[in-house]
């Protein structure tokens, strides 16, 4: 989950989806990490602080429709690439299925979207959600 409107939509659905299993949640976002931002002065301490209130943000909301809806739901942080982020917390958490928001970027379109290395990788079901 990143805020996009797309990671938005599979968070509510995989939310929905945990409540009707009777399952847990565990929702994550991964911080890219931007070598421009690391170029400008005092670029990286200021991309650290955004990427901390933007994850601080994600996780009242999450907590929040989390005890609304009566599902149990962990929130993870994590740096790095998301592919090889979530496929690790993935395999960590032993996750039962993979869902992710489809990407809107226009270049996923030649070298692959997220959804699409995650189904490579082939451990877990992956549901896509528009």
């Amino acid at each position: 989950m990143d805020g996009s409107t797309t990671s938005m939509r599979a968070g509510a659905y995989a939310a929905g989806l945990a409540r009707r299993q009777n399952s847990r949640l565990v929702v994550v976002y991964v911080a890219g990490r931007s070598s421009l931002a690391g170029m400008a002065p005092g670029g990286a301490l200021a991309t650290e602080q955004t990427m901390d209130e933007i994850a601080d943000g994600l996780r009242r909301e999450v907590t929040d429709a989390a005890a609304r809806l009566g599902v149990p739901a962990e929130f993870v942080v994590s740096r790095g690439d998301p592919l090889t982020e979530l496929a690790r917390i993935a395999d960590e958490v032993k996750a039962d299925g993979v869902v992710v928001g489809a990407s809107e970027k226009a270049g996923h379109r030649l070298v692959g979207s997220l959804a699409v290395r995650l189904v490579r990788i082939g451990h877990w079901p992956v549901t896509v959600v528009p």
